[in-house]
Parts: C-alpha cells; structure tokens; sequence
C-alpha cells in the first residue's frame, strides 16, 4: 500500500510539471529559437540595405532588412539551397511609369554612365505568363535585371528579358537597349540582343501559333547568371550557364550608335513600323544622365489590347485583377534568385 501512495505522489508531480505554464523566460528562448530558425531575403541576400522594393500588390518598402511578403517576396529551400522568390501577377498595382506590374527591387543609390556600377545575378526563372498573344514580342516574358534612368525620359539603358512561348521547353535570354530619344520620346524603341534563344523580334504570326523552339535556350528552372558593369560610361555584360557558352557584349552609354534614320536597324523597322516607332536617339546617349539598377521579377505581360500596341500590349489573361485567380490560373510571373551583388563599376578583365 505504501508503495501505491509514493507511486501515485510520484505520477502527479510529474503530471503537474508537465501542465505547469511556462515562464517568461522559457518563451522568450522558445521565440527567439522560431525567429533564427526563420529566413528573410535579406538573410539570402545579404545587400538588402542597398534597395527599396515594389510589390505587385503596390506595397512599397524602403527598407527590407527583414522583411518578407507572403506570395509576392520570400524564401523557399529546395535541396538544401535557399532562395529569394519574386512573384507577381499580369494584374496588380505598378509604379507610375508603366502597365506592368513587379516584385522588383529598386537600387536607392543613384550614378551616371561615367562613374559607373555593377549589378550580378544568379537566378532561374520558375514561370512566365501562359497567356497572351503570340504576335506581340512582350508576351510570355519577364525582365530579370535592368538599369533605369531617373531623369529625363527615364529611358532603360537594358533590360535583360527571359521568355519562353506555350508549349516550349526553352525559352530565350536577350537584353534589350532602349534609346534615349533625341526629342519626342514617342517614337522611342528597344533594340533586342540574344543571348541564348531568340531575340525579342521573333514572335508568332498569329495570336495562336509560335515560332520554332529555340535550340540553345533555356529551359524553366535552368540556372543562369548575369553580370552588368558599367566603368568609364561602358556597359560590359557577362551571360553564362552550365551547359552554354559564356556569351560577353559591350555597349557604349555616352556615344550614340542610333543617332540618324540611316542607323535604324532593320529589326526596328520590322517590329516597330506599324506603331511608328523611327525616333533616333541623341548623340551623347545617356551621358551625364542619372541611372540606378533594378533587379527582381518585372512581368511584361498585360491586360492591354494588342491592337493598342502590337509590341508591348500582350492581350493576357488578368481575371479583372484577382490576383488570387491568376495565381491559380498561370497568369503570373515567378523569378528565384540564389545569389546577387550590387556595388562600384569596375575595370574589365581582359583575356
């Protein structure tokens, strides 16, 4: 009997124990242990202090130490690698110089051409827009980098694009150089540049049908990296990935390649000729001018009708801005990327 008693007084200690609230102590530890087991961008990436960041919801933070949005800017592991997720719909709020909505960092540090800056990425795009017409060159794509002028037309020097149409396995990588059209901006254009795959000329001849799948391109999920390093008003730019050859290009920022009719390339007046697009660009290009770097998940995709503008207007499926319903229905844009820099232009290694 006596060992019963000590057995029960033995049992309900321990119960007691158990059922006992915890301390302050013990749930500060036990919150502290959540919150390093957690992982923001900026624990990823770690120069998050040099952006300011726009959403494709419009939420707009200056400072994203720390900082997440579910859906739209976040982590995710695969195999053992984390990655910072840029996700945004055809649909959603954007900034005031475009229709294209973003999840898409914004550098706070501004330069021009002459003292330069270097921006790299290494990503893989995980899915473009399954929606929009196949004859507008936007469609199907999303800028993965770019540099943005901040003064006068606030013209993009590149945009570096992935695209891939319906059906396709690889998709293309090519930069586009915008001019920086001497007067009138209306007439500006981009002048596209592959890297892997197509340039942005090759498009369907209906909204249906696609062109031929590109041999060299780059499958969704494929890992690629980018390097654009401006130094002395130059803009030098590395591409490569495993499985392809290293591609390198250099563009002049401060002289002008377009600056008469007789320089217009022939892919301008094919792809632009029907919106009257022929502006040519100013001789100095974008000498003196103010740029900044951009780099994320900017979706060239849009609700906007093709015949608005058979270039940029893609005709996409938006479900009136449900941003819910283009999630589940494709009609998004989702960028990762495992490594980045952003700092000081640099001189080029020469071979």
């Amino acid at each position: 009997m006596k060992k019963t008693l000590i057995t029960i007084i033995i049992f309900l200690s321990i119960l007691a124990c158990k059922n006992k609230p915890k301390s302050i102590t013990e749930t500060a530890e036990s919150t502290d242990q959540l919150n390093s087991e957690k992982k923001y961008p900026s624990d990823v990436i770690p120069y998050m202090n040099e952006w300011k960041i726009l959403l494709g919801d419009g939420t707009h933070s200056n400072d994203i130490v720390m900082y997440e949005k579910d859906d739209f800017f976040y982590v995710t592991t695969e195999n053992e690698t984390d990655w910072v997720v840029y996700k945004t719909p055809n649909s959603g709020v954007t900034s005031r110089t475009s229709s294209n909505t973003r999840t898409e960092l914004g550098q706070k540090k501004h330069w021009i051409p002459e003292t330069g800056g270097k921006l790299t990425g290494t990503l893989k795009v995980q899915h473009v827009s399954t929606s929009g017409d196949a004859r507008v060159a936007a469609s199907y794509s999303v800028v993965v980098g770019q540099i943005h002028s901040d003064e006068g037309h606030e013209n993009e020097p590149i945009k570096i694009f992935y695209k891939k149409f319906p059906g396709h396995t690889k998709g293309s990588v090519f930069w586009n150089y915008e001019i920086n059209t001497e007067g009138d901006n209306s007439k500006r254009w981009d002048y596209s540049t592959a890297v892997w795959g197509d340039d942005m000329s090759v498009v369907g001849a209906t909204p249906t049908s696609y062109p031929k799948e590109p041999e060299n391109g780059i499958a969704l999920g494929e890992e690629f990296s980018y390097e654009i390093n401006v130094y002395k008003g130059i803009m030098y730019l590395t591409f490569s990935s495993e499985g392809h050859e290293t591609i390198k290009f250099s563009k002049n920022l401060l002289q002008s390649d377009f600056s008469s009719k007789s320089d217009i390339p022939q892919q301008i007046w094919s792809l632009y000729a029907s919106i009257g697009r022929d502006g040519v660009e100013r001789k100095n290009a974008y000498a003196g001018e103010i740029q900044y770097f951009k780099q994320g998940a900017y979706n060239q995709t849009n609700g906007k009708s093709p015949e608005e503008n058979i270039v940029w207007s893609t005709g996409s499926e938006t479900y009136n801005g449900d941003i819910a319903k283009q999630y589940a229905n494709g009609s998004y844009t989702e960028v990762w990327f495992k490594e980045a820099t952003v700092g000081e232009g640099t001189a080029p290694i020469t071979e």
